[in-house]
């Protein structure tokens, strides 16, 4: 699979100076970890799952969340597993190119027993999500999973959510993401990427941001998500791939704000369409949410309505002028530091402060591909758009 490969490769060429890279299930986890992109969210209890998924991945998802936890009420766990084995079963015998697929468990004893009843179908599976990921409530869930890795011989991965109120309030904050750091770093090879649950994280005070604000303009939830950067994100080798919070938004009401989506990028053929329709389906506020992410240090996202999904990875690619500055500052000759005018003339580039920047760059660039220099994200969008 790859990013935009649902797109005819002769509209990828005219989009791309470097075209996304290929990956498997199987890719080394480096990969994976940034490759997830917009990792869409679906209730184990859909009856039809294995069509879906099938038909998502027709339209260019390539990460997806089955899930058994809050999505679906307490009554329906014990039917909603039969039917999570029932769809794995029907797309291995499809045989069917599906995204990377994760099942969102309630207990730890859910892990062994899933993997167990899925038998030969697990190797569709790529991992878990564990939920209100403490350490104390962390350390069951990923023996659990070591454990069905073992017997089934398949590598599982781990994407712990960090949304428990521990982790929310200020006086037991502190302590509890030291005793994350200390659980993820202990598991590390298992861990694919960290989650925030805003949603859960709001829900504690009483508060839902509305489609006109971002996750950021919520003072409290955005304190928590610097905090979880500053000690799990750090670009010196200890951190991990930390992927932005939902987006719950994707119906029409009446919008009290004037919208964020500036014109200028829209100006030209079916564009102005394309701003009009992302405005209607409040998608405006997710664009300036993705990019906060960006700028925060998160990659990724969680979503739960497909309509999210492209502006996501349209937003992931790296433009021209990000790959031409991160190339300068990491070529070889550089490696003394130094400070050079970027290519684009328009900014400084100091290769030493600048380097962890770069690398992270190209890291993104290897998956989600560098755009031609005259392709910006309207195009991107527009394209990855097609039915």
């Amino acid at each position: 699979m790859r990013h935009f490969g649902h797109i005819p490769p002769t509209a990828r060429q005219g989009l791309f100076h470097q075209e996304p890279g290929e990956f498997t299930a199987a890719s080394p986890a480096r990969m994976l970890s940034a490759a997830l992109g917009a990792t869409l969210y679906s209730p184990a209890t859909r009856s039809r799952l294995a069509d879906d998924v099938v038909k998502l991945a027709g339209r260019g998802v390539v990460s997806m969340v089955l899930c058994l936890e809050d999505s679906i009420d307490d009554s329906e766990v014990s039917w909603a597993e039969e039917n999570l084995i029932e769809q794995f079963t029907d797309l291995d015998r499809r045989g069917a190119e599906v995204p990377l697929l994760f099942v969102r468990v309630r207990e730890p004893d859910q892990i062994p027993d899933l993997v167990r009843r899925l038998g030969p179908a697990t190797h569709m599976l790529s991992g878990f999500v564990l939920p209100k990921f403490t350490e104390e409530r962390g350390v069951p869930f990923l023996e659990a999973l070591i454990s069905a890795e073992h017997e089934s011989g398949q590598r599982l991965f781990a994407m712990p959510v960090l949304e428990s109120p521990e982790l929310l309030h200020l006086e037991t904050r502190a302590d509890t993401l030291t005793g994350i750091a200390r659980t993820v770093d202990k598991y590390r090879e298992r861990v694919l990427a960290l989650r925030l649950g805003v949603t859960d994280f709001c829900s504690a005070y009483g508060l839902r941001r509305s489609p006109d604000m971002t996750a950021y303009d919520v003072r409290i939830v955005a304190a928590v998500i610097a905090d979880v950067v500053n000690v799990l994100g750090r670009a010196d080798g200890t951190g991990f791939t930390i992927t932005g919070p939902v987006w719950e938004y994707f119906r029409l009401h009446e919008r009290m704000f004037k919208p964020q989506l500036r014109r200028s990028p829209f100006l030209e053929g079916r564009a102005e369409e394309l701003r009009t329709a992302l405005i209607e389906h409040d998608l405006d506020g997710l664009l300036r949410e993705i990019q906060l992410d960006q700028t925060n240090g998160l990659m990724g996202k969680t979503c739960i309505h497909p309509s999210h999904v492209m502006p996501v990875h349209a937003l992931s690619v790296v433009s021209h002028e990000e790959f031409s500055d991160a190339r300068d500052i990491l070529r070889p000759e550089r490696g003394g530091g130094g400070v050079l005018r970027s290519s684009y003339t328009n900014k400084m580039n100091e290769v030493k402060p600048h380097r962890a920047w770069a690398e992270r760059t190209m890291q993104r660039a290897e998956v989600f591909g560098v755009a031609k220099e005259d392709i910006g994200f309207v195009e991107l969008l527009a394209a990855g758009l097609v039915e």
